[in-house]
């Protein structure tokens, strides 16, 4: 489990805090989606719970390990693709001769894998590949080193339609019940099939941080054509031909599909609704904003 208590972090003295208080708690055998407006600290987090970056306050913890300690068991067990990334001149061959060694879990026969769901060959030099390519090689490393934690930044940015159809396949392909995955995006339709947890932050603070069944069980999304309904709902977004909506889930009905963007514009517009349905920490409405 990956643990996050009171956690705080500013880049220098004084000035703002990034992350305010946060307190988060996920799962094993978990995908999560942490969603966000710019600035609000989703890299950084990241960059925190990988180690790279130290808590102005408060811990984190995953599998009784400090991040920010880099003890070799745990930097072998995690692994972060940046959203900005280079890689060296190479051969994907001597890449793995190079970095594989590192991650004790990794397979050749996944990186195989998903060479092949991404639909690469192993047989080309990395300065050879557009940008695009070079994100498949790479995720298709990162997956296959088996991490028991994987965090992505960004990670369906330069891919194109077919590769974003790939990206979604590849992960489910690894996910395991020992492994958690969190993906930091902006590109909500590129991940919302496959996330079964979200997180929605804004500057300083989580407002909401719930599993998909949780989520569904208290509110209903649909599409209604109907402007006198979408003006009696939590919230709606106008859409070609009428609104998207989300309204208090009725016990009796059936649980719908989450709307991503609808969700998340309702944790930004309504975070006190969030909270009184228990879907964000009881401390993310105390915590203090840039």
């Amino acid at each position: 489990m990956l643990a996050i208590n009171n956690l705080s972090f500013s880049y220098r003295r004084k000035a703002p805090m990034v992350l305010d208080n946060y307190n988060l708690k996920i799962e094993k055998g978990t995908i999560c989606g942490l969603l966000g407006p710019n600035g609000t600290g989703k890299s950084t987090l990241l960059y925190l719970i990988a180690g790279l970056l130290k808590p102005t306050s408060g811990n984190i913890d995953y599998n009784g390990f400090n991040p920010h300690d880099r003890k070799v068991d745990f930097l072998n067990d995690i692994f972060i693709v940046p959203e900005e990334f280079s890689l060296p001149p190479i051969s994907i061959e001597d890449f793995i001769k190079a970095n594989a060694q590192f991650y004790p879990k990794f397979s050749r026969d996944d990186f195989e894998k998903f060479l092949a769901i991404f639909e690469m060959g192993h047989d080309l030099n990395l300065d050879r590949l557009s940008m695009g390519q070079k994100k498949r090689v790479f995720l298709s490393f990162a997956l296959a080193c088996n991490t028991s934690l994987l965090l992505l930044d960004e990670p369906t940015n330069g891919l194109d339609i077919p590769g974003k159809r790939c990206f979604r396949k590849a992960v489910l392909e690894s996910m395991t019940d020992d492994r958690i995955i969190i993906i930091s995006t902006h590109q909500v339709y590129d991940v919302d099939r496959i996330l079964d947890h979200i997180i929605v932050a804004s500057p300083g603070k989580v407002l909401l941080n719930a599993d998909m069944r949780s989520i569904s069980r208290q509110l209903s999304f649909s599409f209604s054509p109907d402007r006198n309904r979408s003006q009696l709902a939590l919230l709606s977004l106008e859409a070609p031909g009428g609104y998207h909506i989300v309204e208090l889930a009725d016990s009796d009905a059936e649980e719908t599909d989450v709307n991503l963007e609808t969700l998340f514009e309702l944790a930004i517009n309504r975070p006190e609704l969030i909270a009184q349905l228990g879907l964000a920490p009881a401390s993310s409405l105390h915590s203090s904003q840039n």
